[in-house]
């Protein structure tokens, strides 16, 4: 008994003498989906009636999530809303004025521009 009685005292003392750190805030996981060719009205969350793709896993991320409803585009290829979504800057303010950048071309993207992925890296994702 007496033996029980030291070994909780000591396990009391040794956790109430344990100092611990608070736990750093957790970053928000972030999910960007990008669609290309993908109508409004396509999928079923933004068109419940005659959405013409069932999209059942976008609709419950649609539905836990935040939906960017409202947005415009000045061209209708891929390759400047690709730039536009990673830098934040229009693309006329490249070489890209209109069409699709080729693969062999050389990067649109100086080295030394943030980008998403950069931000994000600095904030530790």
């Amino acid at each position: 008994m007496k033996q029980t009685c030291l070994l909780l005292l000591a396990l009391f003392a040794f956790a109430c003498g344990q100092s611990s750190s608070p736990a750093a805030p957790a970053r928000p996981n972030i999910l960007l989906i990008l669609a290309d060719d993908l109508g409004y009205g396509d999928v079923q969350c933004n068109n419940p009636q005659r959405g013409k793709i069932p999209t059942p896993n976008i609709d419950r991320l649609a539905s836990q999530g935040m939906r960017f409803t409202d947005a415009h585009t000045s061209s209708g290829v891929c390759s400047p809303t690709r730039y536009t979504l990673l830098t934040g800057r229009y693309h006329w303010r490249t070489r890209l004025q209109a069409g699709i950048v080729g693969y062999l071309e050389r990067p649109l993207i100086a080295p030394d521009r943030l980008t998403l992925a950069g931000l994000l890296k600095q904030h530790g994702y």
